[in-house]
């Protein structure tokens, strides 16, 4: 029974596989069968993507970066979380993810090479409203990506002008490098931290007091960043302040305002007694505050992200995407099939991850044990690429 429920199972996958490769351009044209390289997507190279019978089958299908081996992965999701063997239980959405997870890092270790990994911070590094202390597991992991020589960026909501802000967050990585650096086993590491989405980034500096340097905007933007104006920048920020806080005032949170220089947002009143805010509350903010700015013309003129933090809302400037591709540009221009972005925050509604997957390839993963898991996925996989 079990064979046989795995058996149609791998065949839907590899069914599902074949759309996404008839959506795209084979950078050989051998199949995937063979285990040989496939590239990006036929129509969308051709200019005809809104031809395709997946486009057909889901409209809003985005772009692919890499091909997605989905039979392969679901083997692999199958031996380990025993989809097939269960009789009552149908394969649910975390196998999906789960397996969607593994076909893009299978993709990347095959295809690759993968170049840049990018994370958010809390819940995907640590828990949320945590630091990354130095017993955390993920920092052997990310170590390793960097002894190989990986870039690695952390793309956080989190905007701060001070480098203290941040080693205080991520302290435990940090003197973790420092550590390698001094022992030899890093040469030069390739960290970045990006924070208010795509607005303050720092480079890791062993030389710098806080382990963290702070580099000028001007040195790092996109080309399409020059030309925000700060007048446009003030305007959407007055504007996405006004709809917090009449959304406060109608639904009598228990909120204050707090404003900076490239977001303004909602966060709890000080007071044990006071409620938390409900889910529903937070996303309510979130869509009325994101439609009130969309509208408005400096919505019109500048990219940002409104989304939900757990316990507070946040209107920045700009978005993941933006925050990638500059991660991308900073490191000499590294293609979105050669990168990998890690986050939780993938729903559309109030999910500042879900904009990266304009910028590159991603893993949605629900808790920092998963990044762990994803991760040391990827050393599977890369140690023995060659069965792949």
């Amino acid at each position: 029974m079990a064979s046989t429920a795995h058996r149609r199972y791998a065949e839907i996958m590899r069914d599902v596989e074949d759309l996404i490769n008839d959506h795209s351009e084979p950078l050989s044209n051998v199949s995937t069968r063979l285990g040989l390289i496939i590239g990006k997507v036929e129509h969308q190279k051709k200019g005809t993507s809104q031809r395709s019978k997946l486009k057909f089958l889901v409209p809003s299908v985005g772009v692919f970066f890499t091909p997605l081996l989905l039979e392969d992965a679901f083997v692999y999701q199958d031996s380990r979380r025993r989809i097939s063997s269960r009789r009552f239980v149908p394969p649910s959405f975390n196998d999906i993810r789960l397996t969607l997870n593994s076909a893009q890092v299978m993709s990347l270790v095959r295809n690759g090479p993968l170049q840049l990994v990018t994370f958010d911070g809390d819940v995907t590094l640590y828990d949320d409203g945590q630091s990354l202390t130095e017993d955390n597991p993920v920092i052997p992991r990310i170590l390793k990506l960097l002894m190989q020589n990986l870039k690695v960026g952390i793309v956080t909501a989190a905007g701060y002008t001070d480098a203290s802000r941040y080693y205080s967050r991520l302290c435990g990585l940090l003197e973790a490098i420092k550590t390698a650096v001094t022992r030899d086993e890093i040469s030069n590491p390739a960290l970045i931290v990006l924070g208010g989405e795509s607005n303050y980034l720092f480079t890791f500096d062993l030389a710098s007091s806080h382990l963290l340097r702070y580099i000028p905007r001007k040195e790092w933007m996109l080309e399409e960043m020059k030309q925000w104006t700060e007048l446009d920048v003030t305007a959407l920020l007055d504007v996405a302040e006004v709809a917090l806080r009449e959304c406060v005032s109608n639904m009598e949170l228990p909120a204050e305002i707090l404003r900076k220089e490239r977001a303004v947002g909602i966060i709890q009143k000080s007071g044990s007694h006071l409620p938390k805010f409900t889910r529903e509350q937070l996303e309510e903010t979130v869509l009325v505050t994101q439609q009130v700015v969309e509208m408005s013309a400096a919505g019109q003129k500048l990219p940002f992200c409104a989304f939900n933090g757990g316990n507070d809302i946040f209107v920045d400037i700009g978005d993941k995407s933006w925050g990638v591709l500059s991660c991308q540009k900073y490191f000499g221009d590294i293609a979105g099939g050669n990168t990998l972005h890690v986050g939780d925050q993938f729903l559309s509604v109030g999910a500042n991850d879900f904009k990266a997957r304009l910028a590159c390839t991603t893993a949605w993963i629900a808790s920092p044990a998963e990044t762990v898991q994803l991760l040391d996925e990827l050393a599977f996989h890369g140690e023995n690429k060659a069965t792949l």
